[in-house]
C-alpha cells in the first residue's frame, strides 16, 4: 500500500471491526508507515478515554444524600407552628410548592456544576491523549527525515527564501530570525502533515545535531500541556502563541535547543492568519 490508511479503516481498526483480510492488509500498513502509526494509537487511545469518561455522568452518591436530606428537611418544616398555630392548609400547598420548586432548582444546579467539571475534566484528558500522540508523531517524522537523508524541499540558509516558499502552501504565516544562537544555521524546509494538516518543517543544525522544528496553527482544543519532554530519546521544546503551535525536536543538548526555540518565538509578533 502506498496511500495513507482512511479515517474510516483507522475507526474500524480502533473498533476492531475490520475483517481478517482487512486487518493483515492494515497491519502491512502500519509497519512501514509512521504517520499512519501515530493516527492509529491516537485512535485507540481516543476510544478508551472515551469509553471510560462515559460512565462518570452519574450522579454521584453524597449529591443524592445532599438531595434526600434537603427534600426532608423542607416536608418537616410544613408542619412547624407558627406562634403555637398550625400552618393554614392554603399556606401549607403554597409552601409544598416553593418547597418543590426550590429542591428542583437546587437539583439543577448541583447538576449543572457536575456535569461542567465533569466536561472539563473530559476536554483535558482527550487533549491530553492527543497532545501525546503529536509528540510521537513529531519524533517519528524526525527520525523519518533523517532516515531519508534526502535534501530538504527548500534548500536555503535564507530565511528571506524559506518563509515565501510556504505562501499559498499552509494557511498561516510564520517569523524567521536573522541572527541565530553560535554554531547554529537554517539548513532548510520541508511542507509536512501532522495529523494531516499541514506543517512547516524547518530544518536547522546545531554544531552536527540536526533539528526539526515544527510550526503549525494552533487548534481549537484547550491544551495546556507542556512542550518541554523527552520522547525515544529526543528532547522537545516549543511554544504557543495566540496562532501557532512550535515544537523542536532533537537529540541536542535541551539547553542549546530551546535557546534556538527561544530566538524563533522572539521574533513571533504581528503575524496574522493568512486567508
Amino acid at each position: 500500500m502506498t496511500d495513507h490508511l482512511s479515517s474510516l479503516t483507522l475507526n474500524a481498526l480502533a473498533d476492531g471491526e475490520l475483517s481478517a483480510d482487512q486487518l493483515g492488509i492494515a497491519k502491512e500498513h502500519l509497519d512501514t508507515c509512521p504517520s499512519c502509526t501515530s493516527n492509529a494509537l491516537a485512535q485507540a487511545l481516543l476510544k478508551t478515554a472515551t469509553a471510560r469518561l462515559g460512565q462518570r455522568y452519574e450522579l454521584p452518591a453524597q449529591v443524592q444524600r445532599r438531595v434526600e436530606r434537603l427534600v426532608t428537611q423542607r416536608a418537616s418544616n410544613i408542619d412547624e407552628p407558627i406562634n403555637g398555630d398550625r400552618i393554614p392548609p392554603s399556606r401549607s400547598r403554597k409552601w409544598i410548592a416553593f418547597s418543590g420548586w426550590a429542591t428542583a432548582a437546587a437539583l439543577l444546579v448541583i447538576l449543572c456544576n457536575g456535569v461542567f467539571v465533569q466536561r472539563r475534566t473530559h476536554q483535558s484528558e482527550v487533549a491530553s491523549v492527543s497532545h501525546s500522540a503529536l509528540i510521537t508523531e513529531i519524533c517519528d517524522q524526525h527520525i523519518a527525515t533523517l532516515a531519508a537523508n534526502l535534501p530538504p524541499q527548500v534548500l536555503s540558509s535564507d530565511r528571506h527564501t524559506v518563509k515565501p516558499w510556504f505562501q499559498g502552501k499552509i494557511p498561516f504565516s510564520f517569523n524567521l530570525p536573522e541572527n541565530l544562537p553560535a554554531d547554529t544555521k537554517l539548513d532548510g524546509a520541508n511542507l509536512t502533515y501532522l495529523h494531516n494538516h499541514p506543517v512547516a518543517q524547518l530544518l536547522y543544525s546545531i554544531g552536527r545535531h540536526h533539528v526539526s522544528i515544527f510550526v503549525q496553527e494552533k487548534t481549537g482544543i484547550d491544551d495546556s500541556s507542556p512542550l518541554m519532554a523527552e520522547h525515544s530519546g529526543f528532547q522537545l521544546a516549543g511554544f504557543r502563541t495566540a496562532d501557532l503551535e512550535v515544537i523542536a525536536v532533537s537529540d541536542v543538548d535541551s539547553t542549546r535547543l530551546s535557546e534556538l526555540v527561544g530566538t524563533i518565538e522572539r521574533t513571533q509578533s504581528n503575524i496574522h492568519r493568512q486567508p
